[in-house]
C-alpha cells in the first residue's frame, strides 16, 4: 500500500530553513529509556521549550505515551507548561522557589524543587507542604551543601513541614560510564537519603540511566536523550534523532583561485570553486566556531563551509555537487542523518545540549506525529 503523502504547509513559498521535528522519534525514546530502568519512573525533562523543539506538542505526545511526571526550568516554563497539559502530569521546577512565588506555585500546581535552605524556610513559612528537596552531592552548582543538609537534619521541626514528593541529585559526569565520580556520587546520594525522611529518590538524567540499576532509584529524568541526542560520550546512540534541519540555496557562484570569501577574508580559493550561499546563518543557532570548520550535504554530498557563519547567510563549497543538484532552490542538510548533532557539536567545539538550545526562532516548523501526518 502507497503511504499516504504529507500534507502541504500552509504556504508553499516559504523563505525560511525548515525544522522538522519527529513527535513520534521523542516519544519512541522515552519507552527506549523506560525500557532501560524499568523499575523507576521515567519522567521527562523538557525545559528550554524542550531543548529548542517545542516543549508543548513534545510534552502533550509524551503524556499520550504514559508519561506522568515533567521537569522544566523556571516558573514561567512550568506555568506555560500547565496551561499546555491541564491538570494531572506532576511537574517540578529544577530552578527552585523564587522570592514571593509560593502562590504562583500553589495556582498552577507546580512542585519546586528546593535548592537552599532558604529556599526550605520560605516554602514552609508559605504553609506550602508538597516540594522536592535537592541535595548536592558533587556537582557544586545547585541542591543543599553538606553543611544546610546538616542544618535540615538538626532542625526536625522543619523537616517535618515538608512533604517531601521527592529527594534528588545530579551526576556530574552521568555522560561517561566509568568516571569515578559517579561511585562517589552515588555513595554520597545513599548516605543524604538514610538522613532525611523516607521519599521517592532520583539520581539519574539521561546519561545515568545507561549506569545500571543502581543509579535508578524511584525515578529517571531523562532531557538530551529524548530528543535524540547521545547520552553517553562513547559508544552507539541508542536513541533516535528526533529533528532535521534544511536550509535553502538562494544563489551560486564561481570563484577563482585566489578570490575570497566572508567576512574576514578567512576562505581563500585554490583552485576554481562554486560556492552555495543559503539561507541560514548564526541568528538561527549555526554557532559561528562553525565557521570553515562545518559540513553540510547537499544529497549524499559533504558540503564544507567557506568562510565565516554569518548572521543570516551561509555559504558552502559545492564543487563536488554536480551542477544541476547545488542551484538555486536546492535543499541543505544542515542537521540531520548525515550530519547528527554530535558531530556538529564536536566540530563547533561544544556539547549536543547547546546545538539543540542554541536554535533560533525564525524557521518554519513542522511537528510530525508519525512518519507521514503533519500537525503544525
Amino acid at each position: 500500500m502507497t503511504a499516504p503523502a504529507a500534507e502541504p504547509l500552509a504556504d508553499p513559498v516559504r523563505d525560511r530553513p525548515v525544522l522538522t521535528v519527529s513527535l513520534a522519534a521523542v516519544a519512541e525514546n522515552w519507552r527506549t529509556l523506560k525500557d532501560a530502568a524499568p523499575r523507576a519512573e521515567t519522567a521527562a525533562v523538557v525545559k528550554a521549550d524542550g531543548y529548542g523543539l517545542g516543549a508543548a506538542p513534545i510534552a502533550a505526545k509524551l503524556r499520550a505515551a504514559g508519561c506522568a511526571t515533567f521537569f522544566v526550568a523556571t516558573l514561567d516554563e512550568g506555568r506555560a507548561l500547565r496551561a499546555a497539559l491541564g491538570h494531572g502530569p506532576r511537574i517540578f521546577v529544577l530552578n527552585g522557589l523564587p522570592p514571593g512565588a509560593a502562590a504562583s506555585f500553589a495556582a498552577h500546581a507546580l512542585t519546586p524543587v528546593l535548592n537552599t535552605l532558604e529556599e526550605v524556610r520560605a516554602w514552609s513559612d508559605s504553609g506550602r507542604r508538597s516540594a522536592a528537596l535537592h541535595v548536592d552531592t558533587g556537582m557544586s552548582r545547585a541542591g543543599l551543601s553538606p553543611a544546610e543538609l546538616d542544618t535540615l537534619v538538626d532542625e526536625p521541626a522543619l523537616l517535618a513541614k515538608l512533604d517531601l514528593a521527592l529527594v534528588m541529585s545530579h551526576l556530574a559526569c552521568g555522560d561517561e560510564a566509568d568516571h569515578p565520580q559517579n561511585r562517589a556520587q552515588l555513595g554520597r546520594f545513599r548516605a543524604a537519603l538514610a538522613r532525611l525522611p523516607a521519599a521517592p529518590a532520583s539520581l539519574a538524567a539521561s546519561g545515568g540511566v545507561f549506569l545500571g540499576p543502581d543509579y535508578h532509584f524511584d525515578l529517571v529524568r531523562p532531557g538530551i536523550a529524548l530528543y535524540g541526542g547521545h547520552p553517553m560520550l562513547a559508544g552507539a546512540n541508542p536513541m533516535r534523532a528526533a529533528a532535521t534541519l534544511t536550509a535553502e540555496v538562494i544563489g551560486v557562484r564561481t570563484l577563482q583561485r585566489g578570490d575570497t570569501a566572508g567576512y574576514g577574508a578567512t576562505y581563500a580559493a585554490t583552485h576554481e570553486v562554486r560556492l552555495a550561499v543559503c539561507n541560514i546563518g548564526y541568528a538561527d543557532g549555526i554557532m559561528r566556531s562553525l565557521s570553515n570548520r562545518g559540513v553540510a550535504y547537499i544529497g549524499d554530498v559533504a558540503c564544507p563551509y567557506a568562510g565565516r557563519v554569518s548572521m543570516d547567510l551561509l555559504t558552502l563549497d559545492v564543487t563536488a555537487v554536480p551542477p544541476a543538484l547545488a542551484a538555486r532552490g536546492a535543499q541543505v542538510e544542515i542537521i540531520g542523518p548525515r550530519m547528527p548533532i554530535e558531530e556538529m557539536a564536536a566540530r563547533a567545539g561544544t556539547a549536543n545540549y547547546e546545538i539543540l538550545t542554541g536554535l533560533g526562532n525564525r524557521f518554519t516548523r513542522v511537528m510530525l506525529d508519525s512518519q507521514w501526518t503533519r500537525v503544525v
